[in-house]
């Protein structure tokens, strides 16, 4: 197809998909695309967990860990299973199709995107398919973001194949995988380019983007980082607000230190998400002002800016009244209220590790699960380097651990990001998505 073509198309199916409303979600991960349907109900019966490879470790190859999370089953807690997809090229994030049948994951080194079937059987995923064109069509680097839209999957990198830095864009696939179109992230005119995570609201007809670092920076040694002032100059400073049937940038956010997740209120009749910057330790809300305008504003900080605890990871509450924010450099998992968004209070925190990073919690908001890696050349050494997944309960009151997977006492790796799974039987199979809520 001629790109004019995929504009077209991918305009179209957006539109048409945007123009659907949903029932309210009432289940599951609250990060999920509002696209995503076969939601679970209750518990969780699975976790995915996609896992970086470590030389000397096991078979030293990337793979997707399942882990039982079913507190009647007999296997609670332990690993059930693990995929190994072969060589470690940073593995980092995943996101479901909107039909919830397959789960999409990225590497940022080599590129390369992995298909697992975790329909069939939840408990045993399996690779079905291997996509190592994104460079090729688009001249992007460093798959992050999968986000499911009706019958496709939107991908946001981070980086490219000339210079390598952080200017990038997004790619759309349809679900089979095949390559549909490439939108640049605007770089001038106050943009930098640069990507990293991926949030749509159906209802407002936008979806926002944020902003990390290039392939240069990612792939280098922490340590050495913070030292280099040039390269420190390399990390995002922008959020994109894009109109999401044109797929066109509409305006870009100033909002410094590299933003990375990115949360929409999922409370009916909300029209603000928020984000963390990772740098300078900051909270962001995107909302309309007065004059109905989208803006960007700095609401609150995270732990002491000045010690840079790295915030990397957030998740939103259901009600849209509490955010878990995970603070990697001091393994700190905090909580905010923000039941006013525009000043959010943070109300408890723990250490929860050496090093923490990934952070989700079940749509009743009752249990929550941890992931300590971040990048391989960015975890912590020595004793330092726990790798580990921990789940605990959450009760109103305190974090209580439930059980907890050493990765590197399994052999298996660095866990990084995670999703949620269930049986089928435990799935609702009638809610055609949720764009009514994110």
């Amino acid at each position: 197809m001629k790109g004019c073509a995929r504009y077209a198309l991918m305009a179209g199916i957006i539109a048409a998909a945007s123009g659907t409303a949903a029932p309210p979600a009432r289940a599951d991960e609250t990060c999920l695309s509002p696209y995503t349907a076969a939601l679970i109900k209750g518990q969780e019966a699975y976790l995915h967990v996609w896992t970086l490879g470590e030389k000397g470790v096991g078979d030293e190859s990337d793979k997707l860990v399942t882990i039982d999370a079913d507190p009647k089953s007999k296997t609670y807690g332990t690993v059930i299973n693990s995929v190994s997809v072969g060589g470690r090229g940073e593995a980092h994030h995943m996101g479901f199709t909107d039909d919830r049948k397959y789960l999409w994951a990225g590497r940022l080194d080599d590129s390369k995107i992995f298909v697992f079937d975790v329909g069939t059987d939840p408990s045993h995923p399996t690779l079905v398919k291997t996509i190592a064109d994104l460079t090729e069509k688009t001249g992007y680097v460093g798959p992050h973001t999968f986000y499911a839209i009706p019958g496709r999957m939107v991908v946001g990198s981070l980086s490219n194949n000339k210079t390598r830095d952080g200017v990038t864009g997004l790619a759309v696939y349809n679900n089979k995988g095949e390559f549909l179109s490439a939108h640049p992230i605007p770089a001038g005119t106050g943009g930098d380019g640069y990507g990293y995570d991926i949030a749509i609201n159906p209802k407002k007809n936008v979806f926002l983007t944020s902003s990390f670092t290039g392939w240069n920076n990612y792939m280098t040694d922490l340590g050495k980082l913070i030292k280099d002032a040039e390269a420190m100059k390399h990390f995002g400073n922008t959020m994109v607000l894009w109109n999401l049937k044109s797929m066109q940038p509409e305006k870009i956010f100033s909002v410094p230190g590299a933003p990375l997740e990115i949360r929409w209120s999922l409370k009916e009749g909300d029209d603000w998400a928020i984000t963390a910057s990772a740098l300078t330790s900051k909270l962001w809300l995107v909302s309309h002002d007065a004059n109905d305008e989208w803006q960007a504003n700095e609401v609150g900080t995270i732990g002491d800016p000045a010690k840079i605890p790295l915030p990397v990871d957030i998740s939103i509450a259901a009600d849209a009244k509490t955010l878990w924010v995970n603070t990697f450099m001091d393994g700190t998992t905090h909580l905010f209220d923000i039941s006013d968004p525009t000043k959010p209070v943070q109300i408890y925190e723990k250490v929860t590790g050496k090093q923490v990073n990934m952070i989700s919690q079940s749509w009743d908001g009752k249990r929550v699960y941890i992931t300590s890696s971040l990048l391989e050349h960015w975890d912590k050494t020595g004793a330092d380097n726990e790798q580990v997944l921990r789940a605990y309960d959450w009760d109103g009151k305190d974090l209580k651990l439930k059980f907890e997977v050493d990765f590197f006492a399994e052999k298996l790796g660095r866990p990084h990001h995670m999703k949620f799974s269930g049986p089928l039987e435990k799935a609702s199979l009638d809610m055609p998505g949720r764009a009514a809520s994110r």
